[in-house]
Order: C-alpha cells, then sequence, then structure tokens
C-alpha cells in the first residue's frame, strides 16, 4: 500500500472514529434526557395522584342552614350547633380559590351538615386595586353572590362562580350570565327580578369604581403621598384618604361593591402575627390560619376540623338586633 492510500486510510479511520463518539454523545444525551422525562413524568404522575387521592369523594347529601350575616358574609350550620367554626376567605377570580373549592367544597358541606363545624363563607376582593378586567371581574361575582345570598341560594351560587371562573386577564362574569346562573339555582320568577335588579346597579357602581374613580385617585395619591405610601394602605384606607382629598366615595355606600371592599379591608386588619391575613385563599379555624398543607387538601382539613373545639361566630344574623331577637 503506497503512502497516499495509507494517508487516505489513516483518513477513513478517523472520521470513522469521529462518528462513533458523536453517536456515543447523542445516545448517552437521550439516555439522560429520557431519564430525566420518566422522572418529571413519575413526579407529575405521583402529585397527580395525591392530589386526587386528596379530593373529597363528592357529597349530595342536604345543605345545612344558610344565614346571611349582618357584615354580608354566610354562615352554613345546622340550627344550634356547637362546632369548630371554619371562615374561608375567597376571591372568585382568585385561581388557588378555585383550586379550594374544587377540592374542599364538598367537604365544607358535608361537615356542615353533619354538625361537625360552622362554615363562614367570608367574600372577599384581593383583586379590587388591579387593572381591569381582573379588579371588575372579581368585584362583580362578589357583588353577585352576596345578592344570591339575600335569597337564600348562596352555597349554590358560590359553586357556580368558581365553576365558571374566567382565566386572569379575560373579561368574565358578564351581566348576563350572572342572571342566567341565578335562573339554575331554586330561585323563583320574583327573586330572579329583584336578583337582575340588583346586578344591573352593581354592574354600574363596578365600572364607575374601576374605570373612573379607582385610577383618578390613584394617581392623585401617587402625586401627593408617593407610590411607597400607598403600597402600605389597605384600599379602604386609600379609599378613606381619597374622602379628605376630593374624590367622593358616597357612591358606594349601601351597594355590595363596596360591602365586598369594606369586608377586604376588615379581613387585612382583623388578625396578626401568624394569623395575619395576606391572601385568598384563607382558611381559619376558630380564629387560627391553616397553613396550605392542611387547608388544599380534603384530608387535612378533615382532621383540623375534628381536632379542633368549639369556636364561635363573630358576626349576627342579618336583622337581629343586640338583644338577639330577629325584627
Amino acid at each position: 500500500m503506497g503512502s497516499e492510500a495509507r494517508k487516505r486510510s489513516r483518513e477513513k479511520l478517523r472520521e470513522q472514529r469521529e462518528k462513533e463518539k458523536r453517536a456515543a454523545k447523542r445516545n448517552r444525551t437521550l439516555i439522560v434526557v429520557g431519564a430525566a422525562v420518566a422522572v418529571v413524568v413519575l413526579v407529575v404522575g405521583i402529585g397527580y395522584a395525591i392530589l386526587n387521592s386528596d379530593r373529597s369523594d363528592g357529597y349530595d347529601g342536604p345543605i345545612a342552614a344558610q344565614t346571611l350575616q349582618d357584615d354580608g358574609s354566610v354562615v352554613m350550620a345546622e340550627e344550634g350547633v356547637s362546632a369548630p367554626v371554619v371562615e374561608v376567605y375567597a376571591d372568585y377570580q382568585c385561581p388557588a380559590c378555585r383550586q379550594f373549592e374544587l377540592l374542599n367544597g364538598d367537604v365544607l358541606k358535608e361537615q356542615a351538615a353533619e354538625g361537625n363545624a360552622v362554615v363562614h363563607f367570608r367574600p372577599v376582593s384581593i383583586f379590587a386595586q388591579q387593572p381591569t378586567p381582573i379588579s371588575s371581574n372579581s368585584l362583580r361575582a362578589g357583588a353577585a353572590a352576596r345578592a344570591a345570598a339575600d335569597h337564600g341560594v348562596f352555597v349554590d351560587y358560590n359553586d357556580t362562580l368558581f365553576e365558571n371562573q374566567p382565566a386572569e386577564g379575560r373579561e368574565g362574569f358578564s351581566v348576563s350570565d350572572l342572571k342566567e346562573w341565578f335562573r339554575e339555582t331554586d330561585a323563583t320568577d320574583d327573586q330572579a327580578g329583584e336578583f337582575d335588579e340588583r346586578i344591573d346597579a352593581e354592574d354600574a357602581v363596578v365600572t364607575e369604581f374601576t374605570e373612573d374613580f379607582l385610577p383618578a385617585l390613584t394617581a392623585d395619591a401617587t402625586e401627593q403621598i408617593g407610590e411607597a405610601n400607598i403600597g402600605t394602605m389597605v384600599l379602604t384606607d386609600l379609599i378613606a384618604w381619597g374622602a379628605d382629598n376630593g374624590h367622593d366615595p358616597s357612591f358606594l355606600e349601601g351597594t355590595y361593591t363596596g360591602e365586598i371592599i369594606d369586608a377586604t379591608g376588615t379581613a387585612y386588619t382583623r388578625y396578626s402575627g401568624e394569623n395575619e391575613f395576606r391572601g385568598t385563599p384563607s382558611v381559619y379555624i376558630n380564629g387560627e390560619l391553616l397553613d396550605n398543607n392542611t387547608a388544599m387538601t380534603a384530608r387535612g382539613l378533615t382532621e383540623a376540623i375534628a381536632s379542633a373545639g368549639d369556636g364561635e361566630v363573630d358576626t349576627r344574623p342579618m336583622g337581629e338586633d343586640d338583644g338577639g331577637e330577629a325584627e
């Protein structure tokens, strides 16, 4: 074999070895990637299995009595029962709240119906200061739930709102949908007419608040007291500041939109320390905040209720005077 032939042979051998190295490297990469994908699939699968293992089996039994409270919240409990008080703070635009409802909505109904818990629903709007449509979705749904409570169908309507929660950033909870969903409850035609009137009125309030009042108030406050100071204020405090500085909030008086805003401000100031209200969903048993691992699983919530003592509701039924007699 001549020198040129030997040279070409060596080149071919070198090229072959390079191809084999590249192929081996690709195979190693595919093995690693495949293993990583398998681990991810396994982890996701385990997580999904755990999540579903902690999901309620469903509850189709009777619903405990629903009692509208003087602050617009709703208590679901058997009459005269003494049991742990489970307070649920939720925003209808909050995705985590929807997840809580899917996981534990039936748990709460069953626990209340069996006399094991007094469930205190406290709708709020933590998104009221966000841009539209997030803010308007949140407030409009909260006002609609409050209107449904007037007619004794809060629990069913609460479920429907979460089932139809719009994706964040997308407009939802339209007036027409809110009215249609109410008609899917056990409400009468007369109640539906009253509900419709209320929803139309609240929708106008929500529009004025989110599109006119709040933007003007925020811009003025930013100029006068600074964005940093605004960041330390709850919305009710900002509105109070505005009332003293040329921004009249009287259009909120007597509205369910204003009631939801007030309820949110109260939540932020009611608790302190480890029990401080920071967002939704927040679940308290006898005034103590549950951690997410407990609140967001059926087993965790059920066990927390079972291990708690009797509590007291800190509100009064709507229409009840100081002496406890119904008007």
